[in-house]
C-alpha cells in the first residue's frame, strides 16, 4: 500500500526523485554511494570510473570524501576521474579553472594518482580541440565507461554545459555557452563581459552512457528548471529533460530546489492530505490565484474541479472555509510594523506592547535595508520606535574602480584646497592608476582600494538611514570578519562574527529584529549573515532574559518575495512612502547605472524593489483586499 501510494503522489514524475531536508544531508548522502562504490570495486580488484562537476552544487559532496579520506581510511588508489567540462580558453591556474576547482575542493587532500584525473584542456588551440574530444571519448570507452556520473543543473537546464539545442546522442565538444550561463557565471569573472563564451563539455550522449547517473540541485533558484526537468515534456530547449529516457538516473534535491514538484506545491493534486492550518490556506490562495477569483467568491464546483473536494468534504461549507482564510490574510495587513499601541493585538502581527520598541534591522549589505524594507523603516521611525540599523558586511566589492579614483581625486583636491600637503594621498592615487588596469578578473584589490570602496558603501548608508531618520549613534557599521577578504570568495564565518553579533544584541536588547531571510540571494551573503544572527540569539537566550520577548522577522530582498501564504505580516506603503523609499534607495549612488553585481536581471535595484512591492499588493488586491499601492512582507523566524 505505501508503494501505491509513492507511486500516486509522484505520479507527475517522469524520473526517480530524492529529497533531503538540506544540501548537507543529501550531500553526505551522495559521498557514502561514492564511496561504497569505490570499496566494491577495491574488493574486486577493479577501478571506479567517476564523471565529476565542478561549480556549488557538488562542493559538499567532495568535502565529504575529503572527510572519508581523513578520518575513515577511503583509498582513492583505484578511482578514475573525467571531469564534464572546462571553459574555454581558461589556464589550469586561474581563479575561475575547474582544473584548480578540483584540486582545490578535491584531489589536493586525497590519495589519487593524478595520472587518473582526466578534465578537458582550455589551453589548446581550437585545431586540436576535436581531436582532444575524441580522444577523451575513447579513453572513456577504453576503460569501460563511467561507473558513475555526478551532474548539477543550470538554470537554463544544462548539464554539463550542454546548452539548450543540444542533441541527445552528443559527444564531448567544443560549444558556445548560453548568455544566462554566462550571466550566473559573471560573479566569479568579475562581469559577464570576463566570461569566456565557449566551453569544452562532454555530450548527453557520454553522459548517457554511464552505469548510474546522479544530478544534485539545491535552494529555491533551481526550482522552475527542476520542474521542468522532472516533470516537463521532453525538449531540446532543457537538455536535463533527455534524463528522463534513462533506467539509471535519480535526482537528489534538498527541499527548496524540490519546491515546485506537484506533490510539494499542490500536493492536494495527486494524494489526500491531511488539512492543517498552513496547508489549507495554500490550497484556497492557490485556488483562488488559479481560477482568477477572489476567495470569497470561491463556490464548491471551485474546490471539486481541482483537486480540493477532499478539503470541502471534510471541513464543510466551502463558503466558511473562504471566511476563515480570508480573515487569516487579512490580519496580516498591518500600518503599524511594530505594533498598535492600545490596540488589541490577538489578531494581529505584531504585539502592542510595549508601544515603543527597540528594533534593529540587520541589513547584510549596506543597502539591503532600504531596498528590502526602506517603507517599514521609516514607518517605525516615523511611528517613534527605537530603531537602529547594523550593516553586517562591508560591501566592498561591490564598487566600480572608476568611482575609487574619483573620490581618491576629491579627496587630493579637497586637501590641497584647503592648505594640506596630498603628497601621500598623490602616491596612493598613482599605485592605484598602475593598478586598476593591469587587474585580472576577481583579483583581490589593494588595501588602500578596498578601504575606499568601503568608505563609499558607508558613507552611502549613512546618507540612507539619515534620510530614514535615524541618529547617527543609531548606525552600526558591523564588518564581519568572515566578509573582509577581499575576494569575492569569503571565509568561514569564525566565532567572532557571532561574538559581534551578540555585543551588538546585547547594546540594544531589542524586541524587534529584522534580518534578511532572503537564501536564494545568488551572492550567498544572506543566508551567512542570518544564520550568525540566530546563532548569536539562541547563546544569548540561555543566559539573558530579554531574548525571550524578541521577535526575529524575516524580509526578503531584491530577487524574490514571500508566497502569499507564507506572509505573516504585510505592510501597506502609500505612493508618498513608494517615493520616499526610492529617495533612500537613490543614497546609494555606486550600486546605480548599473550595480556591479547586477545578476541576471538589469532592472536597477530601485526598480526590483518597486516592482516585487507592487506585485505583492496586486496579489493582495486580486485574492480581494483593499487595494494599495505596494506591500512590505515579513515572515516571523522562530529560534
Amino acid at each position: 500500500m505505501a508503494r501505491l501510494n509513492l507511486l500516486e503522489e509522484t505520479r507527475y514524475e517522469k524520473l526517480p526523485v530524492t529529497v533531503y531536508p538540506n544540501p548537507i544531508e543529501a550531500s553526505i548522502a551522495v559521498a557514502a554511494r561514492i564511496a561504497k562504490l569505490i570499496r566494491d570495486k577495491q574488493a574486486k580488484g577493479q577501478n571506479a570510473v567517476l564523471g565529476l562537476a565542478t561549480g556549488v552544487t557538488p562542493i559538499s559532496v567532495y568535502a565529504e570524501l575529503v572527510r572519508l579520506h581523513r578520518e575513515e581510511a577511503l583509498s582513492f588508489k583505484n578511482v578514475i576521474t573525467f571531469n564534464l567540462d572546462e571553459y574555454y580558453p581558461m589556464q589550469p591556474a586561474a581563479a575561475q579553472s575547474y582544473v584548480r576547482f578540483m584540486n582545490e575542493q578535491l584531489f589536493d587532500h586525497i590519495d589519487i594518482d593524478r595520472a587518473n584525473i582526466h578534465i578537458p584542456d582550455g589551453t589548446l588551440t581550437q585545431e586540436d580541440i576535436v581531436a582532444f574530444c575524441v580522444s577523451y571519448e575513447k579513453r572513456i570507452e577504453e576503460l569501460g565507461g563511467l561507473d558513475l556520473q555526478i551532474l548539477g543543473i543550470g538554470r537554463t537546464g544544462h548539464i554539463g554545459f550542454n546548452e539548450p539545442g543540444s542533441a541527445p546522442n552528443s559527444g564531448t565538444r567544443l560549444v558556445t555557452l548560453d548568455d544566462m550561463t554566462r550571466a550566473d557565471a559573471a560573479r566569479d569573472f568579475g562581469g559577464k563581459q570576463n566570461v569566456p563564451a565557449k566551453a569544452i563539455t562532454m555530450g548527453i550522449g557520454t553522459i548517457f552512457k554511464a552505469r548510474e547517473i546522479i544530478l544534485m540541485a539545491w535552494n529555491s533558484k533551481k526550482a522552475p528548471i527542476v520542474k521542468k526537468a522532472v516533470e516537463g515534456e521532453l525538449s531540446a530547449e532543457v537538455p536535463a529533460t533527455y534524463l528522463q529516457l534513462s533506467d539509471n538516473v535519480e535526482f537528489i534535491l534538498d527541499e527548496p530546489a524540490a519546491s515546485q514538484l506537484t506533490r510539494f506545491k499542490t500536493p492536494w493534486l495527486v494524494k489526500d492530505c491531511v488539512w492543517d492550518n498552513e496547508l489549507k490556506k495554500k490550497a484556497v490562495i492557490w485556488l483562488a490565484e488559479h481560477v482568477g477569483t477572489p476567495i470569497l467568491k470561491l463556490v464548491a464546483d471551485d474546490y471539486n474541479n481541482h483537486g480540493m473536494a477532499q478539503l470541502a468534504v471534510d471541513q464543510g461549507l466551502v463558503y466558511n472555509i473562504n471566511i476563515d482564510i480570508f480573515n487569516q490574510i487579512q490580519h496580516t495587513i498591518t500600518g503599524w510594523p511594530g505594533g498598535k499601541p492600545g490596540a488589541d493585538d490577538t489578531q494581529r502581527p505584531e504585539r502592542a506592547s510595549p508601544e515603543k520598541k527597540r528594533s534593529i534591522i540587520f541589513s547584510p549589505h549596506p543597502d539591503d535595508d532600504v531596498i528590502s524594507m526602506g517603507g517599514t523603516f521609516m514607518r517605525l521611525v516615523d511611528q517613534g520606535h527605537d530603531v537602529h540599523v547594523a550593516y553586517q558586511t562591508s560591501g566592498n566589492t561591490a564598487v566600480w574602480d572608476d568611482d575609487v579614483l574619483r573620490y581618491v581625486e576629491f579627496a587630493i583636491d579637497f586637501e590641497q584646497k584647503m592648505g594640506g600637503d596630498a603628497t601621500r594621498l598623490k602616491s596612493i592615487y598613482a599605485d592605484m592608476r598602475a593598478f586598476i588596469p593591469q587587474k585580472l578578473p576577481n583579483q583581490p584589490d589593494t588595501p588602500e582600494i578596498r578601504d575606499v570602496k568601503g568608505f563609499i558603501r558607508k558613507t552611502e548608508a549613512l546618507a540612507g538611514a539619515r534620510f530614514a531618520g535615524l541618529a547617527d549613534h543609531h548606525i552600526h557599521f558591523m564588518a564581519l570578519p568572515f566578509y573582509e577578504t577581499g575576494k569575492v570568495k569569503k571565509n568561514p564565518v569564525s566565532d567572532e562574527d557571532i561574538k559581534l553579533t551578540m555585543q551588538l544584541l546585547q547594546q540594544v536588547k531589542p524586541q524587534q529584529v529584522f534580518a534578511a531571510g532572503d537564501f536564494a540571494d545568488p551572492h550567498g551573503t544572506h543566508i551567512v549573515c542570518f544564520n550568525i544572527i540566530v546563532e548569536a540569539l539562541r547563546r544569548l537566550r540561555q543566559t539573558e532574559e530579554w531574548v525571550k520577548d524578541c521577535w526575529l522577522w524575516m524580509y526578503r530582498g531584491a530577487w524574490f518575495e514571500f508566497e502569499t501564504h507564507e506572509i505573516e505580516m504585510a505592510v501597506p506603503l502609500s505612493p508618498d512612502e513608494v517615493l520616499r523609499k526610492r529617495y533612500a534607495i537613490f543614497k546609494h549612488q555606486s550600486q546605480k547605472d548599473p550595480a556591479v553585481f547586477p545578476g541576471e536581471d538589469q532592472r536597477e535595484f530601485w526598480q526590483r524593489a518597486e516592482d516585487r512591492n507592487r506585485d505583492t499588493a496586486e496579489r493582495y488586491d486580486r485574492l480581494g483586499f483593499a487595494e494599495y499601492a505596494a506591500m512590505e512582507a515579513f515572515k516571523r523566524y522562530y529560534f
